[in-house]
């Protein structure tokens, strides 16, 4: 091959080369409406950091409350501080972020990214899916994101996370999404986004975006041997953010429906003892006393497979249903 080809093959391979993408647009549209939370508390004769619980199989919020530093006041009293995210949703102030930042505080200060600082009041919060909602009056009209994305982000796609990673402001984060419909074991209704985006203490109750710029979901929680970030991430679907948003909009508080069934997996065992085809639906282990489905033509030993016409795939869809 002469000089001339191989300069040739060179620039041809150059060009069909993928370039990395760039964020810079989305994030700069964005992240004037993430902000700073911060929480303080005052507590007596409180239990030490090493002292207070993690969630099961080592899942530990990364923005669990008790985890912050501590000073200790006059009198033995200590006052606790914890930082964490949060995220405008409409320009008058109203702020997402989750229930473990917030829970307990006997105050919680907002920090926008220009700054201005504002005390901030508990709408409503849902432990169940560890989101809350608050709001600061700001006297003008704010940066805001909406809850519009369509919740469709596919394993593979890339994502953004934006927040405040231990107090030293706003961050974002670039990595994609690897997992979906995750169950940590941190509450009845998980379905969580596993990311590799990197996100630490501090993230928590901040927002999730993906390539274009929508909201996919809340950081909330990491998995980490270490405490810090090892690439494993977890953020609450956008769709379950909109809907318990709106309810504690409403009312300050969520209300679920009550089936009055307890209820455990289908596994292969017993698929196949139960002439099932393939280990999908929830077996009905015991109808409660009075409860609702106690008026229904249901017993011990059913096996439901959808519901509102909905399939039930899996035993933890019925409860969302």
């Amino acid at each position: 091959a002469t000089a001339t080809d191989s300069n040739a093959a060179g620039a041809s391979a150059q060009a069909a080369a993928p370039s990395m993408p760039s964020f810079a647009d989305v994030a700069a549209r964005v992240t004037p409406a993430v902000v700073n939370v911060m929480v303080s508390q005052g507590e007596p004769g409180s239990a030490s950091p090493e002292e207070m619980p993690e969630r099961p199989d080592g899942m530990s919020p990364q923005e669990f409350f008790h985890h912050f530093f501590r000073q200790p006041e006059a009198g033995g009293r200590h006052e606790v501080h914890g930082l964490g995210s949060g995220f405008l949703i409409d320009p008058s102030g109203y702020i997402v972020t989750n229930h473990h930042v917030i829970d307990g505080a006997d105050e919680v200060t907002v920090t926008l990214q220009d700054g201005a600082k504002f005390q901030a009041r508990v709408v409503g919060r849902d432990d169940k899916t560890d989101l809350a909602l608050i709001k600061i009056d700001a006297g003008r009209p704010l940066p805001h994101v909406d809850l519009d994305g369509s919740g469709k982000a596919r394993v593979g796609d890339w994502v953004l996370a934006v927040g405040n990673p231990f107090g030293l402001g706003g961050s974002v984060n670039a990595g994609i999404v690897s997992a979906q419909g995750r169950n940590i074991h941190s509450g009845p209704y998980d379905d969580y986004i596993q990311i590799d985006a990197p996100i630490n203490r501090g993230n928590s109750g901040g927002p999730l975006f993906d390539a274009q710029g929508h909201v996919i979901g809340v950081n909330t929680a990491i998995y980490s041997p270490t405490g810090g970030n090892v690439g494993i991430g977890f953020a609450i679907p956008v769709d379950t953010v909109r809907t318990v948003v709106a309810a504690l909009r409403a009312s300050g508080h969520v209300e679920r429906g009550w089936l009055g069934v307890q209820i455990q997996p289908v596994t292969d065992e017993l698929a196949e003892a139960l002439g099932l085809k393939e280990p999908s639906g929830v077996l009905v282990a015991d109808v409660v006393a009075a409860g609702p489905a106690s008026h229904l033509d249901i017993q011990p030993g059913d096996v439901i497979v959808s519901a509102g016409g909905q399939p039930i795939k899996d035993y933890r869809d019925l409860p969302k249903i």
